[in-house]
Formats: C-alpha cells, structure tokens, sequence
C-alpha cells in the first residue's frame, strides 16, 4: 500500500492574489470564449484550511466551444485530460507553469451539474462563516 502525504495549511490571504494570476494567463489565451473564470474550493474560501492546490473552473457557453478552449488553453501550456469520469467537467494538466501556484484548472460549460456544485460550496462556506473550521 502507498501513502501519499497530504498537506494541509492555515489559510493563507497570498492564494487570492495567486488565483488572479493564474485567471490573468488563462484569460489572455481564452479570451472571449471565457464566460469566467471561477476560484473554486477550498483555497477560495477565507479562514478555511486546505490543500495549497487552487481550483480554478473556467466557464464556457457550451460543448461546442470546448475544442477552441481547448487549443487556446494548449497554446499556454494546458493539456486536456477529458472529463477523467466526471461529466460537465473537463480536466487540464499543465507543464512550464512554474511562476505560478500549483493548481487544477477545469473548463465546464454554463449549465454543468458539477460547475454549479462547486459554486454552491464555495459561496455557502463564504456567506455561513460558522461552517468554516
């Protein structure tokens, strides 16, 4: 069996400023096709601890528009993973990323079931203060 070790820090103000640098390049490459680009998860929540590892959804209108995300995205240093079993949500790796904070980008379109539950999470920990531990 392998243990993977899991890191865990305090909150930390720096992962904000570090999302807007990262949405920054991704919005440059995408451009127009960016209906948003979303700090999701943990790191975006103030006074939650979490993995330092910033979720990023970015949202398109729809399927249609996927491909061009996705050649715009490869033209930054993203690869497209596919859905990696999750519908309504595509998964990005990423090389040469160096100056930026690690993170996991995903592209989802407006209507997506798993984009919408990661908004719902983000902004229920960020308006109930007494939920966050």
């Amino acid at each position: 069996m392998v243990k993977k070790l899991v890191i865990v820090l305090p909150y930390d103000k720096v992962w904000e400023q570090n999302f807007i640098k990262i949405k920054d390049e991704i919005q440059s490459a995408l451009g127009e096709l960016a209906m948003g680009i979303e700090h999701v998860g943990s790191t975006s929540v103030r006074g939650l601890s979490a993995k330092p590892i910033i979720d990023i959804d970015v949202i398109i209108r729809d399927y249609s528009l996927l491909n061009d995300a996705v050649a715009a995205l490869n033209s930054i240093g993203y690869r497209h993973e596919g859905n990696l079993g999750i519908i309504g949500r595509e998964a990005f790796d990423y090389d040469g990323k160096d100056h930026l904070q690690k993170h996991h980008l995903y592209v989802c379109p407006q209507d997506s079931a798993e984009l919408k539950r990661h908004i719902a999470f983000r902004d229920y920990l960020r308006s109930h203060p007494e939920a966050v531990c």
